[in-house]
């Protein structure tokens, strides 16, 4: 078995798990596992992957697709690293590395053929900068007009509060949020032209939130007024309809919000009301692991309230969860209220 049937077989696996654009993201990685690789200008790789045509003054490289699997070593993977690193990024390269890594962790399962240690101290490039979160005292603010602005509030408030990621919320469905238990259930995205695909970025992201009483009692107020699709509430985050007095439900509207327009019309014109910094969506999930993390809440549990695969994606290492999901709640009531 050669590392390319290993690396396609990984990809094979993961296409019935995870959603299509991740598995076509994945399936860069496995290119730049199994190789060749064209030495020239990216542009140049560009039209090379296009055509199949090599440009002149360029030249193919071999990478691990060859190799057999239980002849792989420590040393091949250290140098396809350095390769990949030097043409294509540090971040293609590390991505690549993972993927191969998933990759020989499934062949090892499936033939029992030890697998060569990763190199040491591979991807250290460029230091990775931090993105730009609110803190915790400026989360309050937000939260505090959020409540107050009954029409878009819940909006902007609701990835601060639950740690989804845009495509998460704006994908979640009414059918989702079950008051009774009191928990969110997140098992579907939306898509980039707002289609909804049944499956999360990850396996782990498929998960329940608990809602704490700030989120509970928004998205109560907010069920009466949102706008119905064929007068039924299908989306909980729907493209706006035409005002009625409240608390009637809005007049139109119901079918998906573009990620675009959700930034456009709800996220920038509340952080600018507001004065607090333009950070993005997705950082409101930043902040909500943060603040958990601050708030003591072990990082096991934040991981799987955040959807992550592990904890090593959370915080770097594991810590094993001993609390129950309520005290991530009431973490948040603390931090926020």
């Amino acid at each position: 078995m050669t590392i390319r049937t290993v690396a396609e077989r990984w990809l094979d696996d993961r296409r019935d798990k995870v959603k299509a654009c991740t598995v076509e993201g994945y399936g860069f990685g496995v290119a730049l596992i199994v190789g060749p690789l064209l030495i020239g200008t990216p542009l140049q790789r560009a039209e090379f992957t296009a055509t199949g045509k090599k440009p002149d003054g360029t030249r193919l490289v071999p990478l691990l697709g060859e190799i057999k699997l239980q002849e792989l070593t420590t040393s091949d993977i250290r140098s396809w690293h350095g390769i990949l690193a030097s043409e294509v990024g540090w971040y293609s390269a590390n991505r690549a590395k993972m993927i191969l890594k998933a990759a020989l962790a499934l062949a090892a399962e499936d033939t029992n053929i030890r697998p060569p240690a990763m190199p040491a101290n591979l991807g250290r490039g460029k230091p990775k900068v931090k993105k730009s979160i609110l803190s915790p005292a400026q989360v309050a603010i937000l939260l505090q007009a959020a409540r107050e602005d009954r029409e878009r509030g819940v909006y902007v408030a609701f990835p601060f509060l639950a740690g989804t990621r845009p495509s998460e919320q704006l994908g979640l469905l009414w059918e989702d949020v079950d008051f009774g238990a009191n928990v969110i259930h997140i098992h579907r995205m939306q898509e980039r032209d707002g289609s909804l695909t049944n499956l999360t970025k990850t396996v782990a992201g498929t998960r329940d939130i608990p809602m704490c009483s700030m989120l509970r009692n928004m998205l109560l107020e907010w069920r009466l007024a949102c706008p119905r699709r064929l007068g039924e509430l299908h989306r909980v985050f729907p493209g706006p309809g035409r005002l009625q007095p409240w608390p009637a439900p809005r007049i139109g509207g119901g079918g998906a919000l573009l990620y675009w327009n959700f930034r456009r019309r709800f996220w920038v014109p509340a952080l600018r009301r507001l004065g607090l910094p333009p950070v993005t969506p997705h950082s409101a999930r930043h902040s909500f692991i943060s603040t958990l993390q601050a708030q003591g809440i072990e990082v096991g549990l934040v991981a799987k309230l955040a959807g992550h695969s592990n904890a090593t994606v959370t915080l770097g290492h594991y810590t094993q969860a001993v609390r129950g999901a309520e005290s991530a709640v009431e973490a948040l009531e603390r931090a926020f209220t």
